[in-house]
């Protein structure tokens, strides 16, 4: 592992660490998204092993968060659509220019697995995991945790970000602390993501996503509280250039009694979840055939 700074276009510098395992056959390179409020060591377990198994990995902390934080965080401007149009296009080209001619691959989680569309440099991407992946539209929200979810993130969260000038999530203990942009995004988000965007973006952005051909593999857990079926299908579907294959998980499918939205990049899925996702990856097959869901799945999901 060594650490790397990732160059934007708008000057920004992106703090994240590289993994690469000499004398191991090289099956190309994978970039990890963490989800919104996570810090990217959090998959340093899992970039280590992914890396034994052949791959370069990139990590990567957005801007405002973690290595790349600024020295003031209130007034920075940052904004969530920024995380995908700069920091990750960032990364992507970031992981070319070390990498050229070799295969680009990605891993997304949450917020992760929706901000390869945002970026221009998204048809170099060769094929894409995403886990729980959603934006944060509360009407997708498991119906026995919604009230509660979206006192918090869209009643309390907006309303602590407009007294502090951002949100200080690592002092509630509610992940880490999230730009004002960033927050209010999340907040605010409507049923059509674009809808953030200014009105004469909102063609290119949809362009965007379209060019995105990479396959998809795109898995929930069954109690995932955020990544619901509606909120899969949600994302999914601006991904029009691609034809992705949905997977739901229950817990006991890996041996445990419960997983939810973040567990899965926890060491205890080393023996389970990992090695799997390296089938996909690497040989673009989907580990749990007998778990794909197709459009006739119903859309609730009992927790």
């Amino acid at each position: 592992m060594r650490s790397v700074a990732i160059p934007c276009r708008d000057g920004v510098i992106l703090g994240g660490h590289l993994w690469s395992s000499p004398g191991v056959a090289r099956h190309g390179t994978i970039i990890i998204n963490p989800a919104t409020g996570v810090l990217a060591r959090y998959y340093h377990d899992f970039a280590t092993f992914l890396a034994g198994h052949g791959f370069d990995v990139l990590t990567y902390d957005y801007r405002g968060i973690g290595l790349s934080r600024p020295a003031r965080l209130r007034g920075c401007g940052y904004r969530w659509r920024d995380w995908g149009e700069l920091d990750f296009d960032a990364a992507l080209r970031f992981a070319k220019a070390g990498d050229a001619g070799h295969r680009l691959f990605v891993v997304g989680h949450s917020i992760g697995g929706f901000l390869p569309g945002l970026a221009a440099q998204a048809p170099a991407i060769e094929r894409l995991l995403t886990v729980g992946a959603q934006y944060g539209y509360w009407r997708d929200y498991a119906p026995r945790h919604r009230a509660a979810l979206f006192l918090k993130w869209h009643l309390v969260m907006p309303a602590v970000t407009a007294l502090c000038g951002y949100f200080p999530g690592k002092r509630l203990g509610w992940l880490e602390d999230l730009p004002a942009g960033v927050a209010t995004e999340w907040s605010f988000r409507r049923s059509r993501m674009e809808l953030s965007h200014p009105r004469p973006a909102r063609h290119d952005v949809l362009h965007r996503f379209s060019r995105l051909t990479a396959p998809i593999l795109a898995l929930s857990m069954s109690d995932d509280e955020f990544a619901t079926v509606p909120a899969l299908r949600r994302t999914l579907n601006y991904y029009r250039g691609s034809e992705p294959i949905q997977v739901l998980l229950n817990p006991d499918d890996l041996g445990h009694y419960a997983v939810g939205h973040f567990a899965l990049f926890r060491k205890r899925h080393a023996a389970d979840f990992w090695p799997a996702t390296v089938l996909w990856l690497r040989d673009g097959v989907n580990p749990w055939p007998d778990r794909r869901i197709g459009p006739d799945h119903g859309d609730g999901v009992a927790l």
